[in-house]
């Protein structure tokens, strides 16, 4: 991904991207163009749309995320910037650099909570999207990186998901559960070995977990993301009286 909000790639490098299937395949509504009326008709496309709107509306993580995107000049649109579509079995939801869209797979999102992790994560590679020059394509590092912070930031590795996967630990826990999810995610949109993702993680964990932006720390819960959103909201204040 590029600075700023970039509509699309050449249309020679989204070829290219797309024949070495940057993890295309596990979005098959991506190259399909459905009318209006076709989309509304299916129950979980309506549904997929409702629980947008909640997470967008009500969610203490994505509305700091949406404040912080606003803020770097990269204004999200919920008609523009989301897709709801059918994916593969494997995924809940992605980031498409090529377009600079969320999709959100509406055939395996049916919880609210579901909804909410699913869009914070996506909407933190959204953000260093926005903010670096971020190759998603071509280094893994960079990739590896977005997934770490995505992975920290968003609740993913919360104690009661973890559990929820029947995952235990106390000491470093966290950390290891960033990790494993960071090089799992690498795994599913990119051909290369575990020893290769692995590495790419290894190699830039340590920058990356502690990049804590736009958040300035670890929400643990909503309570926490409720008060990130307030000390980034006071901040902007402070910082527009200078």
């Amino acid at each position: 991904m590029e600075e700023g909000e970039a509509d699309s790639l050449p249309a020679a490098e989204k070829k290219e991207a797309e024949e070495e299937d940057f993890g295309y395949r596990l979005f098959p509504d991506r190259n399909k163009k459905q009318s209006f009326l076709v989309r509304t008709l299916f129950t979980f496309h309506s549904k997929c749309q409702l629980m947008l709107r909640l997470t967008l509306e009500t969610n203490p993580y994505a509305r700091l995320l949406l404040e912080a995107l606003k803020q770097s000049g990269c204004t999200v649109f919920n008609d523009r910037h989301f897709s709801c579509e059918n994916c593969d079995g494997c995924v809940s939801g992605g980031f498409d650099a090529a377009t600079s869209q969320i999709v959100l797979c509406q055939n395996n999102i049916r919880q609210q909570s579901h909804m909410n992790r699913v869009v914070t994560h996506e909407l933190i590679h959204a953000f260093d999207h926005c903010r670096a020059h971020v190759d998603w394509f071509k280094n893994v590092k960079h990739l590896a990186c977005s997934e770490i912070r995505a992975a920290n930031l968003s609740g993913d590795c919360t104690l009661m998901n973890e559990i929820a996967r029947f995952k235990f630990g106390l000491k470093g826990h966290h950390q290891a559960c960033v990790r494993d999810r960071a090089i799992r995610s690498i795994l599913a949109v990119r051909k290369v070995s575990k020893e290769t993702a692995e590495k790419a993680v290894d190699e830039v964990f340590d920058a990356c977990f502690n990049d804590l932006e736009p958040f300035g720390r670890i929400p643990h819960s909503k309570a926490d993301a409720k008060r990130a959103y307030r000390d980034f909201q006071n901040r902007d204040r402070y910082n527009a009286n200078l």
